[in-house]
């Protein structure tokens, strides 16, 4: 069976800085964390591989859904790998389909590939 990460709540797919770390570490990736003050208790994060530069940039929307360490990361950390606005879960398929996500307000399903015309 195949092991896929999908967000079942309304926001979208996103990891929590934790998770992105242990990603990190999973996937032997030496990431710079930048935090950055916007306002009284608001900052954003932002990660990069190596040093901070704009071409380093890495973000979790970049991880293959089906990649071993990220389906590791959620089933070890459960709900603290989730992002702000995600309720990470971990899908199991057969082996042999064809599959994508789709989604609807950031809350996504797997599906199996299909020819479509619109």
């Amino acid at each position: 069976m195949k092991k896929i990460v999908i967000n079942t709540c309304w926001g979208g797919f996103g990891l929590s800085d934790a998770a992105i770390k242990r990603y990190a570490e999973l996937k032997g990736l030496n990431l710079v964390q930048e935090v950055v003050d916007i306002g009284h208790m608001n900052y954003t994060t932002s990660f990069y591989i190596d040093e901070v530069n704009d071409k380093n940039y890495f973000t979790d929307h970049c991880i293959e859904r089906d990649d071993p360490f990220l389906v590791q990361v959620v089933e070890e950390m459960g709900i603290e790998s989730n992002g702000g606005y995600s309720a990470l879960r971990v899908v199991e398929i057969p082996d042999d389909v064809e599959w994508e996500i789709d989604e609807y307000d950031g809350r996504e399903h797997v599906a199996e590939k299909h020819r479509v015309w619109y």
